[in-house]
């Protein structure tokens, strides 16, 4: 047991238990713990610069978008895998062959819907931090932009027709997101 003096600012060497001496690192410092463990709450910036700045760095946002891509495309494949391999199981089958079929079938369609949102993630965010470096302003533009860009090349191999409604739908769906982030942002204090 600890001697409760310790942690109430007492001196280590008070300590009565034989043959041990509790350490105290604080001891010498002539600091209150409160000031030590006082973190700031707000990110700590090395360079002025660095706090004028609003968004992502370019490797940042790829990191972040690529990421997020993935983990949510392998998680909506898992799911679609393990429907998948519910619905095929047969009346004579076991209980691990059940198991075998929902496992395989989850990795499978989550490692490739993971690898295809992954990229798509990856594409836009290239697109998107090239589209900010270019005009110089990280603005809803940028954005809509690489989302019609994502789409387009995204499904360019599939015809100039896939490609121009891939890229639609792209810009579509950033351009809602744009929009009920702006309306969270009014609406909803945080």
């Amino acid at each position: 047991m600890a001697d409760s003096r310790i942690f109430s600012g007492g001196d280590a060497d008070d300590a009565h238990e034989p043959g041990r001496r509790l350490y105290n690192p604080y001891q010498d410092l002539q600091i209150p713990r409160q000031i030590v463990y006082d973190l700031p709450t707000s990110p700590e910036i090395l360079f002025h610069e660095e706090s004028t700045r609003q968004h992502r760095s370019w490797g940042e946002n790829l990191t972040y978008c690529t990421g997020v891509g993935y983990l949510a495309g392998a998680i909506a494949g898992g799911s679609i895998g393990l429907r998948d391999g519910l619905r095929a199981a047969e009346q004579g089958d076991s209980m691990k062959l059940r198991i075998n079929r929902v496992l395989n079938a989850s990795g499978h369609t989550g490692r490739r819907l993971g690898n295809k949102l992954g990229v798509v993630g990856l594409l836009y965010a290239g697109m998107e931090s090239g589209l900010v470096a270019l005009r110089d302003k990280d603005d809803w533009m940028n954005s809509v932009a690489a989302g019609l860009g994502t789409g387009a090349l995204f499904r360019a191999a599939s015809g100039p027709r896939s490609a121009a409604v891939a890229g639609a739908i792209g810009g579509l769906m950033v351009g809602a997101a744009v929009a009920v982030k702006q309306v969270f942002k009014r609406y909803v204090p945080i």
